[in-house]
């Protein structure tokens, strides 16, 4: 009988240095794709990243590390040490192990020593190669390039990351090809489960632009409330803000002076969310992270986002949304007014944003590429 291409045929192993809530879906899912289970092995973040960690998970095994932290992990001088790595793998006895393609992660060469030791596979998962500068870039690419040949393969966040692992020269070495460098478009959302949403051809008196995520300041929450005061007065929207956190005082303070229109609503989670993206015609996002942009795209919606790190590249095109420069506002005010400006081009868009959710970027297929990658190298 041949194997199901679809099924992982062994045990699974993953590493991360944290295991984010909104990741332990993925994780779940995962680990019904393989025959021998998924035992993921993850630490708790410091105080100062702000991360809300799963505690459990479903279907996969959760066990929990001692994570050592050198630094901040914003900095260029952040390393990661985490106790027991060796012990969950001789306890899980994994067929595969996938580790972040991190070097700063220190414990992980132990984990791969002892998976080679025993000739078995071991995949990296991560956002790229970006170029690096400074005094210290020389031992920081030496570090990374000699940590990245000792994998099998390489799973990438986008498009953009898999150029940059291959730019490295990873296609050239005896244990790394470009036939083993894949894209799992990152994704925290199934695909959609209802129709596409019908929403009327003429607005129905003002426009709705959503916003939904964690006030803190690099969500920039100011650059949206320009950008709406900026319209004609026709097309100042109905601008909805979904979200608490620290600097909700501040955004409020600013909307009163900016754009007394804004509303906030607190925080909202799960079915709470969904009369927001049916009634929204435009969704904002001015400025980093953004976990809420797939999901507005499921609910069919067009979408503008500030530039990030390459994993909305693949998710957010011309034809879906735009993206624009981080603190740009007059590219922002520009992005707003096209999109109010034409309503059936912005309906157009909104179809393309589902479809692209529902067929392209989403759990399902993030999944499926994973399962992908370690049947092909396994061959």
């Amino acid at each position: 009988m041949q194997p199901d291409p679809q099924i992982f045929s062994g045990r699974l192993a993953l590493q991360q240095r944290v295991l984010p809530a909104y990741r332990a879906p993925f994780f779940d899912l995962l680990a019904q794709s393989c025959d021998g289970g998924l035992s993921v092995f993850a630490g708790q973040p410091l105080p100062v990243e702000g991360i809300t960690s799963a505690v459990s998970l479903i279907h996969a095994e959760f066990n929990v590390a001692c994570n050592r932290h050198f630094s901040d992990p914003s900095t260029k001088f952040y390393l990661c040490w985490q106790d027991g790595v060796v012990d969950w793998l001789e306890k899980t006895n994994p067929d595969a192990l996938i580790v972040e393609a991190n070097p700063r992660y220190w414990s992980n060469r132990l984990a791969i020593r002892w998976m080679k030791k025993r000739g078995r596979l071991v995949l990296g998962w991560g956002l790229g190669a970006p170029p690096m500068n400074g005094f210290l870039s020389p031992l920081r690419r030496r570090s990374r390039l000699g940590y990245l040949q000792s994998l099998d393969g390489i799973l990438a966040y986008s498009q953009k990351g898999a150029t940059e692992y291959r730019g490295l020269g990873l296609h050239s070495l005896r244990s790394l090809c470009s036939e083993r460098v894949f894209v799992a478009a990152n994704s925290v959302m199934p695909p959609p489960d209802f129709e596409f949403p019908i929403r009327p051809a003429q607005f129905s008196g003002q426009p709705t632009v959503l916003f939904v995520g964690r006030l803190q300041a690099r969500k920039r929450i100011e650059i949206l409330l320009t950008a709406c005061a900026a319209l004609p007065e026709n097309l100042q929207p109905r601008l909805i803000i979904v979200g608490d956190g620290p600097a909700r005082d501040e955004f409020e303070s600013q909307a009163a002076r900016i754009y007394p229109h804004a509303e906030f609503t607190g925080a909202r989670h799960g079915a709470e969310l969904e009369p927001y993206f049916r009634q929204a015609d435009l969704f904002a996002l001015p400025g980093t992270g953004g976990l809420a942009v797939q999901q507005a795209m499921s609910y069919g919606l067009p979408v503008i986002v500030a530039k990030g790190d390459g994993t909305q590249d693949d998710l957010v095109r011309p034809a879906s949304g735009w993206q624009v420069a981080p603190g740009d506002q007059a590219a922002f005010n520009a992005a707003v007014l096209e999109a109010l400006g034409d309503i059936n081009r912005l309906r157009k868009m909104g179809a393309e944003s589902f479809r692209i959710a529902r067929d392209e970027i989403n759990l399902e297929q993030m999944v499926a590429t994973f399962v992908d990658a370690l049947n092909a190298i396994r061959k």
